[in-house]
């Protein structure tokens, strides 16, 4: 039997072939993409936009630390009570808390495990935190006062932990080496917390920047890039996509302002009145307090070491 191709026939498999070459091209140029760079320079970018200001650097006073405690336990615990019944802890787990904060997930999880590492680098962060240590007699938490950046996870920790966490932590210019060191110090699970898309809080800047610095505003990288930063090592993670609230709590719109205004720089009087109407817009009454809530989609990103590049 003999096969007629038509012209028509003819030109369909000459565009897939060239259709197959572009897919090819675009493969090619998507592996030679260093994600690393792209995360780099998507957070100097947004650094440059907050005056070389980290996000951690917001909550260095023990005031703000205190205030970050409290507003974890908002909405019964909700981001807590999600990240104990996410890890798999055992009483005889090892774990290590990477950014550790005050303490809001080291403290309940040390009373279910065997011990916690918590790595920390802010003064006011780890002060709380050895504060909460000391008022609730909890003996089976370390604090490392360092960047995980500075960490030697050979000679700062006590390796190996079970389990790995680092829950919105990793605003860090180099994500790859991070990432590497979170897979070092663990002998099984690794789990990176992160968001996904616009939060309320990098709507209300890009709102509020060209208000108060006649600049636009540039958000952090985002769980786009740190997926495929870990793909491009070889590790090929679970991925859980969640909403998350949270509420700010605050005595008054006064106070609202007086917290929000190093956040957003808003330095003057004039800027400052800028942020208390832009923040009268969103601010609700509840009972004798004035909360600011908010919102984000955030992403779970874990895997197993057997699943990681030995």
């Amino acid at each position: 039997m003999t096969s007629r191709i038509g012209r028509g026939t003819k030109m369909q498999v000459t565009m897939h072939a060239e259709q197959v070459h572009e897919k090819g091209k675009i493969s090619m140029e998507a592996h030679a993409i260093d994600w690393n760079d792209v995360w780099k320079e998507q957070r100097r970018r947004h650094h440059e936009a907050n005056r070389n200001s980290t996000d951690a650097h917001f909550w260095d006073t023990k005031d703000a630390a205190r205030r970050f405690y409290r507003m974890a336990q908002e909405n019964n615990g909700e981001r807590i009570q999600k990240t104990l019944h996410d890890l798999p802890l055992t009483p005889s787990s090892r774990v290590l808390d990477v950014g550790a904060g005050p303490g809001a997930l080291a403290i309940p999880i040390a009373r279910q495990v065997s011990h916690v590492t918590a790595v920390e680098p802010s003064e006011g962060m780890w002060s709380v935190l050895e504060e909460k240590i000391e008022e609730e007699r909890i003996d089976n938490i370390n604090v490392v006062r360092k960047r995980w950046e500075d960490v030697s996870v050979a000679e700062d920790l006590s390796p190996p932990y079970d389990i790995v966490f680092a829950s919105y932590s990793l605003d860090l210019p180099d994500i790859r080496t991070a990432v590497r060191n979170l897979d070092e110090a663990s002998s099984r699970y690794v789990y990176i917390y992160w968001f996904a898309g616009e939060t309320s809080w990098d709507a209300m800047s890009r709102e509020l920047w060209p208000l108060l610095h006649g600049s636009s505003f540039v958000p952090s990288p985002k769980c786009d890039i740190l997926y495929n930063v870990l793909y491009s090592m070889g590790i090929h993670p679970n991925m859980e996509v969640f909403p998350f609230r949270h509420i700010n709590r605050f005595a008054d719109l006064a106070e609202a302002v007086d917290h929000f205004a190093p956040r957003y720089f808003a330095e003057t009087a004039g800027q400052k009145e800028i942020l208390r109407e832009y923040l009268s817009r969103y601010a609700e009454p509840d009972g004798d307090t004035t909360i600011v809530p908010g919102h984000s989609t955030r992403v779970k990103v874990w895997w197993e070491k057997a699943d990681s590049p030995a």
